[in-house]
């Protein structure tokens, strides 16, 4: 069992603010919905909102928070964090190169910046292991392997580039069942995308993800891939904007929200 499995969000949050957990967030405070993070200069937000639009697969739609300009507190969906803090890891980007990770993005904030909070996969993970689904990163204790694919995103204004996909090996026989509880979380990416050989989705070795670590996958299990919340920081890499802040891969922010608010019955 996770250590912090039943943990409350802001204790959670507390523990990341003073930097005793620095690392991936996969099964902490199950019950609870974890979101990506992509912050931008105010000129470019109605684009990505926009992109956020086209795009609800890698980018869920509603999301789950925005900020209004220059303000870092989600008062949506945790009214007492700050996205400054809580989150474990940050990247930096400019001009779309990664200049450096950090834990606290205080000294990067500007007025002018809005961030955007976007449901994330590992909330769906809870229910999948409800359901007697194994979910291997959290077996295993490492970070969800994730992979950049062929498939292009729509643009909007001047964010456009590669979807990226994460992926969990399930168990053949269960792979229906999989499909059919991640569909009832469409704000948190919702049923996959792909299931089966990954090289039709551009990924040519499995056992080397651009993001994360790889997942062992057993005899008899199949690999499935789900739209990711890193797709943002591909976009990132492939528009240059001058600067953009994102989490790093797999260390997400843990909000108030419960995820069964978030699923479809």
């Amino acid at each position: 069992m996770n250590t912090y499995q039943t943990y409350e969000p802001s204790q959670m949050r507390e523990l990341i603010r003073e930097k005793k957990i620095t690392g991936p967030t996969a099964g902490f405070a199950e019950g609870f919905a974890q979101a990506n993070l992509m912050i931008v200069k105010k000129e470019l937000a109605f684009d990505f909102l926009l992109f956020c639009q086209r795009n609800p697969a890698a980018c869920p739609l509603p999301l789950l928070d925005v900020l209004d300009p220059g303000d870092p507190v989600p008062r949506r969906s945790a009214p007492q964090a700050d996205i400054r803090t809580d989150f474990p890891k940050y990247r930096i980007y400019r001009k779309g190169i990664l200049e450096e990770e950090v834990t606290d993005i205080t000294a990067y904030w500007e007025g002018d910046m809005v961030a955007f909070l976007i449901g994330c996969s590992f909330t769906f993970e809870h229910a999948l292991m409800l359901n007697d689904i194994p979910v291997r990163h959290i077996e295993d204790g490492h970070n969800v392997p994730m992979y950049q694919t062929n498939i292009a995103c729509e643009k909007a204004g001047v964010f456009h580039g590669p979807m990226v996909v994460s992926m969990r090996p399930i168990p053949a026989h269960q792979v229906t069942r999989s499909v059919q509880v991640t569909s009832r979380f469409p704000s948190v990416h919702g049923g996959p995308i792909h299931i089966g050989d990954p090289a039709v989705i551009g990924i040519s070795d499995v056992n080397q993800p651009d993001f994360g670590e790889p997942s062992v996958i057993k005899e008899g299990e199949v690999p499935v891939f789900w739209a990711c919340g890193v797709t943002p920081q591909a976009i990132v890499m492939h528009t240059k904007p001058d600067i953009a802040i994102t989490h790093a891969p797999g260390h997400m922010f843990i909000t108030d929200r419960r995820d069964q608010k978030l699923g479809v019955l």
